[in-house]
């Protein structure tokens, strides 16, 4: 589709053909003049295309489905978690790449040099209170929306054939994001992260045979120290976040493929 005149003659004899106020001809000839260049108006097809599938997708709420117009349920906030979650996490992904222009995983010389980049973050850097509220508060939301996501899920038979394999795909996504939590939590190198890596540790030493090995290349070795916070980090801003992304991206795709499941 173009908005270009069927004729030889130009834009401007064809607008002042239409009548048009001088806004609407304002509009129109800029619209033409993009859409000759960026085929502006095929992407809008696209847009509405897929505006009109995803409704399409989504399941019908108990009122409508059974006529019920004089109650209140939907089901329709049930199947936003899954949104929901992707939204919080790209929250927690923003503003945890702008913490990282201000800390360093770095123990070297100075056991709380961690700890007291974080609260140089908290105390003295603009908004930094803010940015690094906004990260956790995000990252805890996610926690819970995949939790409810997955619950309403299995409550709903949407784990069924055919879509086994999505669900399969949604319990290695979950099992990440507490990882995901796991390893942040021990990021700002306080008591908590301490006592909670130690933690980590002695679960991995009761790992029957290779429980010595999961300990040293997790944490670098049996005891926390600057090869515990470099892991911590290097899961938390390296890894994690292109494995995640990427598996989101496979969960939504299936889910686009398959369309989402009506409640059983």
């Amino acid at each position: 589709m173009s908005l270009e005149p069927k004729d030889e003659y130009d834009h401007g004899e064809w607008l002042r053909e239409k009548d048009l106020t001088p806004i609407e001809s304002t509009f129109l000839t800029t619209l033409m003049w993009m859409d000759k260049r960026f085929r502006i108006v095929d992407y809008l097809e696209i847009l509405e295309t897929l505006y009109y599938r995803v409704n399409l997708q989504m399941p019908k709420s108990h009122t409508e489905q059974y006529g019920l117009d004089n109650k209140f349920w939907y089901w329709y906030p049930l199947y936003a978690l899954g949104s929901f979650s992707t939204l919080a996490y790209a929250v927690a992904a923003i503003s945890g790449a702008l913490l990282g222009f201000y800390y360093s995983p770095s123990t070297a010389g100075d056991p709380s040099a961690a700890y007291n980049q974080l609260t140089f973050i908290m105390t003295d850097l603009n908004f930094g209170f803010m940015l690094r509220s906004i990260h956790r508060w995000a990252a805890q939301v996610m926690v819970a929306a995949v939790f409810l996501h997955m619950l309403r899920v299995y409550f709903t038979g949407a784990y069924k054939e055919p879509r086994e394999v999505n669900w399969i795909l949604g319990i290695i996504l979950i099992s990440l994001t507490l990882v995901f939590g796991y390893t942040g939590y021990l990021l700002p190198w306080d008591q908590l992260a301490f006592w909670a890596g130690q933690i980590g540790v002695e679960m991995s030493l009761s790992v029957p045979l290779i429980g010595e090995w999961v300990a040293h290349l997790l944490f670098g070795g049996f005891s926390l120290s600057q090869s515990t916070l470099q892991r911590m980090y290097i899961l938390h801003v390296f890894l994690l976040p292109f494995v995640v992304t990427t598996l989101v991206a496979v969960h939504i795709g299936i889910v686009w493929m398959q369309g989402i499941a009506e409640p059983h």
